[in-house]
């Protein structure tokens, strides 16, 4: 019964994670910047704060979803103000300044960011409570080993999606060179700066 809800778990992680967003263009600019280790913590960030919306929704945690909930204005203008300096940061950043970044860049950072950016995001909670509401998963609440078991098969798929993409683009990353380094640095600036105006403008 448990590797059910392992399976599940899985899917749900990768399903979530696998759509391209913000993070999505973070991880893979980082990656094609500083490594395929710099962008998979990116990545690893977003799925731990994925495992913590799933433990609200597989645990029934309805007091901490309430409090999310209540303060998802607050959190969507943080998240969406810290999405427009991280796609300013990008914009101004040249290819020559690549080597100084990656040192600068710690494994820390990285991997707080990304849990940042996801865990400030109403629409996560959202979306777990939908998918668990519509697969018949309320059922676990009460069972804590199916609820572990499905948290960390959410986590699983997560990590795997972003183990995949930092993986595949590394391989790419070679073929990179300096001017299209810089390119790449302008577009995803845009697109990540476009999604935090996004989120500000839904806030009017």
């Amino acid at each position: 019964m448990t590797s059910h809800y392992l399976l599940t778990g899985l899917l749900i992680g990768f399903s979530i994670a696998a759509p391209v967003g913000p993070i999505g263009v973070l991880c893979i600019r980082r990656t094609l910047a500083q490594g395929r280790i710099v962008g998979l913590l990116s990545g690893l960030g977003a799925a731990t704060a994925d495992a913590f919306y799933g433990c609200v929704a597989g645990f029934g945690l309805t007091a901490v979803s309430a409090l999310l909930l209540g303060q998802q204005q607050w959190l969507a203008l943080t998240g969406g103000l810290f999405l427009c300096y991280l796609g300013i940061k990008t914009l101004r950043s040249s290819s020559a300044d690549m080597p100084t970044q990656a040192q600068q860049q710690s494994f820390v950072s990285a991997y707080a960011s990304t849990f940042f950016l996801t865990i400030t995001n109403p629409a996560t909670i959202l979306s777990f409570a939908a998918i668990f509401a519509g697969l018949g998963l309320a059922g676990t609440r009460g069972d804590y080993l199916a609820a572990t078991v499905l948290v960390a098969g959410v986590f699983s798929g997560s990590a795997l999606w972003w183990l995949a993409l930092s993986m595949g683009v590394s391989i790419v990353r070679e073929r990179i060179n300096a001017k299209q380094l810089g390119w790449i640095n302008r577009i995803s600036g845009l697109i990540i700066l476009g999604f935090g105006v996004a989120i500000l403008l839904t806030l009017l």
